[in-house]
């Protein structure tokens, strides 16, 4: 039994500090596809482009690993349960203030532009994703923090939180897929070392949500 419980601890951490290398890798990417391709970002700018990649950043860097880092929380962070819920709701808070931030500046940018909304299946998918994301975490929120369902509810929801979460961050990494995909095209990248570098971006965000599928497949095990 000591043995099975090392080597599941063992798996985790290998599992885990993969995961957290490949966000540190998106980051770095992600940054370095922005700032030297693209021409930066600010909220503000007479190129318009500069506002429109605030999008990717807060959308792959902010709703991406942070809600990926959420739902690792519970198997990678040796920590009490309370904490741990904690922990989980401060990293899907952060990762739902980006998402709808990275939704509004999209907007901005389409108006600023005279750019017709929501005709793409990228937004499409996105949109209504970050509105699932919001009502599973309100209905979290009530049911396993404030003001808190009964024990017996919260068991007989729990299987159903995990499951909806898992589904909803599959729709997370679909989304980022076709939103990288939508901008290869629009700007007509063949070759070159832009088209690679997004190229990588998109290949590391599908390890990343592999990943983070597979540490939460993991059974839950405490010594």
């Amino acid at each position: 039994m000591a043995c099975e419980r090392s080597g599941f601890r063992l798996t985790i951490l290998v599992a885990t500090v993969f995961t957290h290398l490949l966000g540190v890798s998106i980051t770095l990417l992600v940054l370095y596809w922005l700032v030297n391709f693209r021409g930066g970002f600010a909220f503000t700018s007479h190129v318009k482009s500069k506002i429109f990649n605030l999008h990717p950043l807060l959308m792959i860097l902010g709703f991406i690993i942070f809600s990926g880092e959420a739902m690792i929380t519970y198997k990678a962070i040796p920590a009490k349960r309370k904490t741990l819920k904690q922990i989980h709701l401060i990293f899907h808070l952060i990762a739902l203030f980006s998402g709808t931030l990275g939704v509004y500046v999209v907007f901005k940018f389409h108006n600023e532009l005279d750019i017709p909304h929501m005709y793409t299946l990228h937004s499409w998918i996105g949109l209504s994703t970050i509105c699932l994301f919001g009502l599973q975490l309100l209905v979290g929120f009530v049911t396993f923090l404030f003001p808190g369902a009964q024990l017996a509810t919260r068991a007989r929801l729990a299987p159903w939180h995990v499951l909806f979460g898992r589904i909803i961050f599959v729709a997370v990494i679909v989304t980022a897929e076709t939103g990288i995909t939508e901008k290869f095209i629009f700007q007509k990248l063949k070759h070159g070392q832009e088209a690679l570098v997004v190229n990588f971006i998109g290949l590391l965000i599908l390890l990343f949500g592999m990943f983070v599928g597979f540490i939460v497949a993991l059974p839950l095990k405490r010594s």
